[in-house]
């Protein structure tokens, strides 16, 4: 299956359908008034959809199992034809859109065995998804110009040639995955005072400032004392989401000291320094904290 530990859990929802057509006026009567010897149609084929969409991955190989929190099937009937509308809800982390599918057509199966002692011609098709929500589409950000961002590792060691960095490049991969162009990169030493340069310096340049590096308990992890007095309004979500991602994969996660806040209209964050602190804070908040901008535009939550 594909990996899907990366990501993170949203509410996750999606609608399919599937057509059922009978040959006659006789048979849509026997459904509506409960006469087919097999017993209620609708309700029978309801229950069938309800416990096929919570074993979907026992029957595609691909498909995770996931946790179904909702669904509802309801059914449209005009003329000759059985309209059924599959819905699914979840917070996980893939959608339910297969899962939607798989429920329609076990639905229109059941209905298809439960009439065929009374209809030999009965037909199905148009098995489609309608909608899904919850997934990257959902959150896509758009701005008229592209974001820029600095990125600075702090890091005595890597800063004096003796190590190689890894978290930077991390980041800066990730950034152009979201669209964002990193314009400086750049490895500095823990030291508050230039990392309070860097960062008054480039905030007026660049929509982010990320530094990688000094958020641990050491004597020389110094980035959150010298990012702190300079920010304007300190976000604890964005450091809370960073924390639990990392805790769920990383007991030891709990010791980092991620901060993220604003600058003016710029948003600083300072993430781990590991290679898996950097990587695994990126996936807990991009591209969703993107969002960002524009709240500080002054754009309601709800502007993509």
């Amino acid at each position: 299956m594909v990996d899907i530990t990366h990501k993170i859990n949203t509410l996750r929802s999606a609608t399919a359908t599937a057509i059922v057509k009978v040959s006659q006026q006789a048979t849509i009567d026997a459904v509506v008034n409960n006469l087919v010897p097999k017993g209620n149609v609708m309700e029978m084929a309801k229950t069938a959809g309800l416990f096929a969409v919570k074993n979907t991955h026992l029957s595609i190989p691909d498909c995770h199992p996931i946790p179904i929190e909702f669904t509802a099937v309801e059914y449209k009937i005009e003329g000759l034809t059985i309209e059924i509308i599959f819905r699914v809800k979840t917070v996980y982390k893939t959608g339910v859109e297969v899962e939607a599918m798989h429920g329609a057509s076990i639905v229109a199966l059941t209905m298809y065995d439960m009439l065929k002692p009374i209809d030999k011609e009965i037909e199905i098709s148009t098995i489609k998804l309608i909608n899904k929500e919850g997934g990257k589409s959902s959150f896509k950000n758009r701005f008229p110009a592209t974001i820029k961002a600095a990125v600075f590792v702090c890091s005595d060691s890597i800063f004096a040639g003796d190590k190689e960095d890894r978290s930077g490049k991390i980041i800066v991969e990730k950034l152009e995955a979201c669209g964002v162009e990193t314009a400086h990169y750049e490895i500095i030493p823990d030291e508050v005072d230039i990392i309070q340069e860097r960062t008054k310096a480039y905030a007026k340049e660049n929509q982010l400032v990320i530094f990688t590096g000094g958020t641990g308990l050491s004597p020389r992890d110094v980035t959150p004392e010298a990012l702190a007095p300079l920010l304007e309004s300190r976000i604890p979500g964005i450091e809370e989401a960073v924390r639990n991602y990392g805790q769920q994969r990383m007991p030891y996660a709990m010791l980092s000291r991620t901060v993220a806040g604003t600058l003016g209209k710029t948003l600083v964050l300072a993430l781990p320094g590991s290679t898996n602190g950097a990587r695994e804070s990126m996936d807990a908040i991009f591209p969703h904290v993107l969002h960002v901008f524009h709240i500080l535009k002054g754009n309601n939550h709800d502007a993509k």
